[in-house]
């Protein structure tokens, strides 16, 4: 109740492709279910904190009377979105003490630094963020995402994949062992996986050290674990290649859908009026993947 459902983590100063609020909007959901993005640096959240000589009390009168004016406005409007600055302006009020305490990693046993490694005491490294989202994850946030730009590797591939998984494999690894020593990964899915593959061919001039590899959507892979997934499993085929997928293709849709049944939500019955009309979240397709399910 003290935090909100959806955060954000970005593993900060990685370049390439730029990542803008509206990749963790809500869409034609409503606003509730947007994002948070919480930063790596000193405040989490922006402005949080109350101004200079503003007391607890004298917030909480003020967004008291606030509420009022949203709440009639909301009688005259009828706009949802009131609905949603009343939420987000208390729960601003409510994070003034939780994000304190969710963000101190500090108070972790040195035993979390050696399965995390020695990135995860450095703000803002995609190791931090994975150790945070495991706090976050005990303290009751539904979902959180992390975001660690950086495979666009057109060039360079030798050296950039290299540094991509040294800073991703040990805390990827952790977090699933973290979730798993501490009861958690059962009720807890992990995924992790980008939009797209990359060629199994070169790009650019190959010199041994500065060739990369380009764009490509028609086969790829993720993997999942805890959360309903049967674990030690593989799903679907490609050929010899690895070019294109010849058995047991998992469209987005399906994949969706797969997400939301583990989640226990049917994606066929789940409907959001948008426009005039009702939208599942999954269109009109997919089906839930079984055999991956436990």
């Amino acid at each position: 109740e003290n935090l909100p459902n959806f955060v954000v983590l970005k593993t900060k100063g990685k370049g390439g492709q730029p990542l803008v609020s509206r990749l963790w909007g809500s869409g034609f959901l409503p606003g509730k279910h947007a994002g948070t993005r919480f930063r790596s640096d000193k405040d989490a959240i922006l402005y949080l904190n109350s101004p200079d000589g503003i007391s607890a009390k004298g917030r909480r009168s003020m967004l008291d009377h606030l509420k009022k004016l949203h709440e009639l406005q909301l009688e005259k409007t009828g706009d949802p979105s009131l609905e949603t600055k009343i939420a987000q302006y208390e729960m601003g009020f409510r994070m003034q003490s939780s994000i304190p305490d969710v963000t101190a990693v500090d108070k972790e046993p040195e035993s979390t630094f050696k399965l995390y490694g020695e990135d995860a005491r450095k703000p803002g490294t995609f190791a931090a963020n994975c150790l945070l989202a495991r706090r976050l994850a005990e303290k009751g946030v539904r979902f959180i995402q992390l975001y660690h730009p950086g495979w666009d590797q057109h060039g360079g591939l030798p050296g950039g994949i290299k540094r991509q998984c040294k800073e991703t494999d040990q805390a990827s690894y952790a977090l699933v062992q973290d979730l798993k020593q501490r009861g958690m990964l059962k009720d807890t899915l992990v995924i992790w996986g980008g939009e797209f593959g990359r060629t199994n061919y070169c790009q650019g001039k190959f010199n041994g050290t500065n060739f990369g590899r380009d764009h490509h959507p028609r086969n790829f892979s993720t993997w999942f674990a805890g959360g309903g997934i049967k674990p030690g499993m593989t799903y679907g085929q490609s050929d010899d290649y690895s070019y294109n997928v010849t058995e047991n293709g998992v469209h987005v849709h399906d994949f969706h859908a797969t997400i939301l049944h583990l989640l226990g939500i049917d994606h066929e019955r789940l409907t959001f009026k948008y426009q005039g009309r009702h939208f599942r979240l999954t269109d009109v397709h997919g089906h839930a993947v079984k055999p991956m399910i436990s």
